[in-house]
């Protein structure tokens, strides 16, 4: 049973007491630039730091609090199975829940040593112009790509209608688990994973003219799968013992071997 929180009160920025989150976007925005994203792909995208199973790396990553996040302050197991068993009512398919059930560990690159700016919070293109609509997107003005001849443009670096698989992403957990798992999902899941924190684009509309048919098509699936990541955190706490076997049946179906990390 949930705790009867609206819709409306998911995301309330201006609400969150601590100024914490403020500040998580003032550092995020400042410095999540085109550059940095090339340098952290080139560091992390070896995938040559640990070897574990998805249920492994999920316990690994249980004291680990998002500050990004003004709506939840529980474990990253409770919101894997809360979102996991959102689905899981809703009849969704098994690859769905699994998706679920693993969407947020890539956020072990916190425990690799990275700042949470730069593992967690919404993602958008770099290498062009910052959308307005973007959450707290005043704090741009502090990162040097905004005035950059190039990268502030409309199209920067790309071409109408490229394609998001061809646009570099604010590096984060969405960008890293996808290419982790790219060999192991419907690529319905894969779009889940890699976009689910691209709010300016699948719930504000903006971005479209990076997008190619294809984007669009698979749009529907990111909106689907939000309704269970953000709308569960108002879910109470999930019973692990009780929900283990199903979710560890369920791992083994679609990640029996270890992952590389």
């Amino acid at each position: 049973m949930g705790i009867g929180k609206a819709a409306t009160e998911f995301r309330n920025y201006e609400a969150e007491p601590t100024g914490y989150v403020e500040q998580f976007y003032r550092r995020n925005h400042a410095n999540q630039t085109l550059e940095f994203v090339k340098q952290k792909k080139a560091e992390y995208l070896g995938l040559n730091r640990e070897r574990m199973t998805a249920w492994q790396m999920l316990e690994h990553l249980n004291d680990l609090v998002d500050e990004s996040d003004p709506d939840t302050n529980f474990t990253q197991i409770d919101h894997a199975l809360q979102t996991a068993e959102a689905a899981r009512r809703a009849n969704q398919p098994r690859w769905m829940i699994a998706t679920g059930f693993i969407h947020d560990l890539g956020k072990v690159l916190c425990k690799f040593g990275e700042p949470q700016w730069a593992v967690v919070g919404d993602t958008n293109p770099v290498g062009c112009r910052f959308s307005p609509k973007i959450v707290h997107s005043d704090f741009f003005a502090l990162n040097p790509d905004s005035t950059h001849p190039v990268y502030s443009t409309e199209l920067g670096i790309y071409e109408r209608g490229c394609g998001l698989q061809n646009v570099h992403m604010s590096w984060g957990h969405d960008e890293y688990l996808y290419h982790v798992v790219k060999d192991r999902l419907p690529i319905e899941a894969l779009y889940m994973i890699r976009y689910h924190s691209f709010y300016a684009w699948h719930k504000e509309g903006e971005y479209d003219y990076l997008c190619n048919d294809e984007d669009r098509a698979l749009m529907k699936w990111v909106r689907a799968f939000n309704r269970y990541d953000l709308y569960s955190k108002a879910d109470d706490r999930p019973n692990l013992n009780e929900l283990r076997p199903y979710y560890e049946d369920l791992m083994n179906e679609f990640f029996p071997e270890p992952l590389n990390w």
